[in-house]
């Protein structure tokens, strides 16, 4: 067995995984919205991949419309981008490995959400948008 970390570089996924009993765990920077990262990250779990596990998250306090003006635009696409998009991204590459094992076992993907998809909080607007 081995898993694969696969977070920001930068993030805790380096000592996540070297934490990991046996030499089990690796790491492998990775954003989740840059295809060529996710195909890396997914070729490190080798010969096969059983399960993914999408925890990736994003979420800047502002409120759709502040004292400041409305809520960027830029924000709410980098949000969509990463929590949206990224989490398919994972999706898709890691079902096409786990779809093409010989024996046909598959595997599972399992996507976090979160409650703010049904209610909402104030300056929350592309979080939760982008839960639900």
């Amino acid at each position: 067995a081995r898993v694969v970390i696969a977070d920001l570089p930068g993030s805790d996924g380096e000592a996540v995984a070297k934490g990991l009993p046996g030499g089990l765990g690796v790491f492998a920077p990775t954003d989740v919205s840059n295809d060529e990262e996710v195909h890396k990250a997914i070729e490190m779990t080798g010969d096969r991949l059983d399960i993914a596990v999408n925890c990736a998250g994003v979420a800047w306090a502002m409120k759709t419309i502040g004292r400041k003006g409305p809520h960027s635009l830029e924000k709410f696409q980098a949000t969509m981008d990463i929590n949206v998009v990224g989490t398919f991204n994972v999706c898709r590459l890691a079902a096409e490995k786990m779809a093409a094992k010989p024996d046909g076992s598959g595997g599972v993907i399992v996507n976090t959400a979160s409650v703010a998809a049904y209610e909402g909080q104030i300056g929350q607007v592309a979080y939760a948008a982008s839960k639900g």
